[in-house]
Order: C-alpha cells, then structure tokens, then sequence
C-alpha cells in the first residue's frame, strides 16, 4: 500500500483523520510544543492512524535561517548543522520525546540548502546518528549539492532513509521511499492528473508520498483516488 497525506494538517482535523491515514506534522520543526499536544493528537487520530514528524530545526538549521524568526524563538548560535554540542544534543532529546508520545513512525531531518557536503558536515553527521541510537526510523533529505555516493554512505552506515521529492531526484538508499513533494518549480503548484500518474509509476508497497505544496489537501486527495482506481 502507497501511503499519502500532506504536510501538515489542511482543513479540519477531524476531516483529515477520516480522509488519510497519515500526517507529516510540520510544527515540531519550528518548535517543540509541551507533549500535551503529541498525546492529544494522537488520541484524536485513533489508534491506526500514522503520524511522522520533522525534527525540530535547533538540530538542522544554523542560527542566521529565517525559520527561527517565524518560530519566535531566540537562537543558539551552537544551533544547526548536526553540531557536535549540548545543545543540538538537547534539541534532540525534545524531538525525541514528542515523538515518542506521537507513536511517530519516520522522524524526517530536512537540511537547509546551505547544508553543504564538507568533512566537517560529514563527520558531524556521522556523529550525531552514531550518537542517537536507533530507536526510530529516520529520512534524511539533503539539498544542495551532495554527490550521490557520500549520501549512499551516510545512509548505508546508519540505516536511513534518503528523502527526496521523487520528480527532482531518485533516492539512493532506503527499505522504501519516502517522497515529499514540494512542487514542481515553486510551491504555488498543482500536480497534473499526468503528473500524479507518472508518481503513482515511481512508487512501491510501503512508499509514503507527503504533499508539500499549495494544493497539498487537493493533489492528495486526487492521488488516493488514482491509486484506489478510483479515478
């Protein structure tokens, strides 16, 4: 089975959990709220409902990106870029815990463009998911220019998920795909019925296929039915 739904809830929530199986939540990437919110979230999906989240951005992002603005939070200047410091360390441990209230299944690490290949990332990497352990299952989608070989080590040696949007790239690694679908060219984007076909021809059991972009709500909805057959 091809799993779809969006990034984040669109519309009502009670809507959604009757309309998909399975959320990208997209708030634990600005900030970590209090783990209240995990649990009432997962007690209003119900039991067979999936969520997967994002890490939140301490660990991934540099103090100097604009999302820590939106968020309205202060900044560490240790922020960012898998540092080897206590702070990305504790910023884990808060993802970590949220997604354990949530059940999440995929914690997804999404990399800034200015995340780019270098010994020093690499091994900052590598020391962050030595250090993490394996208690989820973990994507990681990096943008930039990363040669393809070092994304297949770095995945290969902890297991990881390569997270792409399937019409810019081909994942190296993973036990499936995980797609995020942005757009083709901007966000403000509406996939073609031909463009869903071509996805659809991408995709094998146990895919998830997170939508991204404006129509999100609209293109995964269309999505499902063109799976199902039933359009």
């Amino acid at each position: 089975m091809i799993k779809v739904g969006c990034c984040g809830f669109r519309g009502r929530r009670e809507d959604y959990f009757k309309n998909f199986d399975v959320v990208e939540i997209q708030h634990t990437f600005y900030k970590i709220s209090v783990i209240e919110k995990a649990r009432k979230w997962r007690k209003m999906a119900g039991k067979d409902f999936e969520f997967t989240m994002k890490a939140w951005q301490a660990i991934t992002h540099p103090a100097s990106s604009p999302t820590y603005r939106k968020a309205g939070i202060t900044p560490s200047s240790k922020f960012g870029f898998f540092n080897p410091s206590e702070e990305v360390i504790k910023a884990w441990e808060k993802t970590r815990d949220f997604a354990k209230e949530l059940k999440a299944s995929v914690i997804v690490f999404q990399c800034p463009p200015s995340f780019k290949e270098s010994e020093e990332n690499v091994r900052n990497i590598k020391n962050f998911f030595s250090v993490i352990g394996k208690e989820f299952t973990f994507a990681l989608e990096l943008r930039g220019t990363w040669k393809r070989e070092s994304i297949m080590e770095i995945c290969r040696e902890f297991d990881i998920i390569h997270c792409v949007d399937p019409f810019k790239e081909d994942s190296v690694y993973g036990k499936f795909n995980y797609y995020r679908l942005h757009g083709i060219g901007s966000y403000n984007y509406d996939y073609s019925m031909d463009e869903l076909k071509t996805l659809k021809e991408k995709c094998r059991d146990n895919d998830y296929c997170m939508f991204n972009n404006t129509y999100m709500l609209k293109n995964a909805l269309e999505f499902k039915k063109l799976i199902s057959g039933e359009i």
